[in-house]
């Protein structure tokens, strides 16, 4: 992973204070992301300057490989933000010279849409800048599914960064595009104001519609149909549906598709630190998402490697204010608490040979206020209630900084920082299993499969351009990158296909109906208690939402 930056400006502009200090503040933003190397250069192509840095977080290959990489036949660059997950071997070397090294090869075979071709076969996150050298062109994208942040402004030159600060004009790069700057089009001029009319966007699209376009979309649109042969649940009490022939191919794939893509997700992350050093941690409430994916990645690692568990909650003092007058209660013995604590006893019931580091990340307020502008500057271009809310709670969990539990009935245990580079998220769960309130809302309308299909299809839809990006400014900020196994390309291609009322049945209760599939999963691994857990959203759960008033609503602006 890195942090990528880039400012093109007419040659004949030359940069001021103001310019030299907007670079400085995206250096220092973009140095926490990659801590283990950086580099920048500047290099000039027909009138125009580019300037570009790049600061790397060692996860793959022996050893960190230090960027921007520039080739010494053509002089190209490449700022590599991602991880390279399948179509192209890589091993255990550095993902970012082996795709490289590709893409210098296809581009002698197809000079005018290498990138195109070799991008249509990678899997995997990522955000990058490429400089073509002999044809004056600068290519950048984030991947089709937006998993890494990449960040656009159009104001003396065009800037480009992984990251930046609150204030300013910039926007999220969309994703399911390549972008192409082709100087060597671009006419003299005195204003670099210009320069977003030389875009030139390739979209992504489903196989059926793209033509002789090699950017097809790595899954397929999300069928609206529901299979038939499902009875109706009964009674509104009944729990989960038993596990029959009829379910079994589609648990079975589940499960398949999703170890495959925790596998390739942990198995090439190095070992930093001394034996024993933890190489992967989750975000962790004790939800349905996050305890199935702590109980693949079990079966995944060797039994000698800790996993940390990072559950956050946070001092509510408009909460604790309404608690005093009510019953009296611990100020962190928050939803999300109790939950994980159940979760974490059951994962050790299950797999009593692994230690399963609890670590309790409490947040005093008085931190929150320390902290909250540096987040805000994060979380740009985001900028509404809600994003704060839940981008404090992923900022202050994957920073990893709390206690670690020893028992379940103890108090207070040992300080403990969060050794883990690699953290595993649950996104991507609910949008595509029906976990959020507005599918069952779809559902309750008229109880029209159609309707809660087109309700799925269109947040799947919008994945990509929804909050990936904010959130992997949050957890990078600490020098660790996110994971998300269930927005695995083969994933989503798996449950884009699987039809709906094998996903979810709203005909069932509130905690069964929503994501039934991934809950029967969780039932037959041995997770008994947490397969009938519902939805709680991360901003209620910690306590991160209201807590100076009750009348801001999350949409509003900050």
């Amino acid at each position: 992973m890195c942090g990528i930056q880039l400012l093109v400006r007419q040659s004949a502009c030359a940069a001021d204070a103001s310019t030299e200090k907007r670079w400085a503040d995206l250096t220092l933003a973009n140095s926490r992301r990659g801590p283990d190397a950086h580099n920048e250069l500047t290099i000039t192509l027909r009138f125009f300057t580019l300037r570009i840095g790049a600061h790397v977080l060692h996860l793959r290959g022996a050893h960190p490989q230090p960027q921007p990489l520039v080739s010494a036949q053509t002089g190209d660059i490449l700022c590599w933000n991602g991880e390279v997950f399948s179509g192209l071997p890589v091993g255990n070397s550095n993902d970012g010279l082996m795709l490289f090294h590709e893409l210098q090869r296809v581009k002698k075979l197809h000079p005018k849409d290498f990138i195109l071709r070799v991008f249509s076969r990678i899997e995997g996150p990522y955000a990058f800048v490429y400089v073509d050298r002999e044809s004056e062109t600068v290519w950048f994208a984030r991947d089709v599914l937006g998993r890494r942040s990449l960040l656009i402004k159009r104001q003396q030159g065009l800037w480009l960064a992984s990251v930046t600060q609150a204030g300013e004009a910039w926007a999220e790069v969309a994703a399911q595009r390549i972008f192409q700057l082709d100087l060597a089009a671009a006419p003299q001029a005195d204003e670099v104001g210009e320069l977003p009319l030389l875009l030139v966007e390739h979209e992504w699209r489903y196989a059926d519609s793209a033509g002789e376009s090699p950017l097809v979309l790595p899954f397929g649109r999300v069928t609206d149909t529901h299979g038939a042969g499902t009875s109706s649940p009964g009674a509104p009490s009944a729990g989960l549906p038993e596990l029959d022939a009829a379910w079994l191919p589609f648990v079975d794939g589940l499960q398949a598709a999703l170890s495959a893509a925790l596998l390739q997700r942990t198995d090439s992350v190095p070992h930093h630190g001394a034996s024993g050093t933890p190489r992967i941690g989750i975000l962790f409430s004790g939800g349905i998402d996050c305890i199935t994916l702590a109980a693949l990645l079990a079966q995944q690692l060797p039994v000698s490697e800790p996993i940390e568990l990072f559950n956050v909650a946070f001092e509510n003092p408009r909460q604790l204010k309404h608690a005093a007058t009510t019953l009296s209660q611990p100020k962190y013995n928050v939803p999300d608490r109790k939950t994980g604590i159940q979760g974490w006893i059951e994962l050790r019931r299950l797999y009593p040979d692994r230690e399963w580091r609890f670590v309790e990340v409490d947040v005093p307020y008085a931190q929150v206020l320390m902290h909250r502008e540096h987040i805000r500057g994060l979380l740009c271009p985001a900028d509404t209630v809600m994003d704060m809310s839940i981008g404090m709670a992923i900022w202050f969990a994957s920073r990893g900084i709390g206690r670690i539990k020893h028992d379940a009935q103890n108090g207070e245990g040992a300080e403990y920082t969060g050794q883990a580079r690699v953290l595993i998220l649950g996104m991507g769960a609910d949008e595509q299993l029906g976990g959020y309130s507005r599918h069952r809302v779809a559902w309750d309308r008229r109880h029209q499969w159609a309707d809660l299909g087109a309700e799925i299809r269109l947040d799947v839809e919008r994945i990509s351009c929804r909050n990936l990006g904010r959130d992997d400014r949050m957890v990078s900020d600490h020098a660790r990158e996110a994971r998300y196994p269930f927005l695995a390309a083969e994933v989503v291609a798996f449950l884009a296909n699987v039809p709906l009322n094998r996903k979810m049945d709203m005909r069932y209760p509130r905690g069964i109906g929503e994501k039934i599939l991934l809950r029967l999963l969780a039932q037959r691994i041995g997770l008994v208690n947490a397969c009938m857990l519902p939805k709680r959203a991360i901003q209620f759960g910690a306590r991160t939402a209201k807590m100076e008033t009750s009348q801001s609503k999350g949409q509003d602006t900050l």
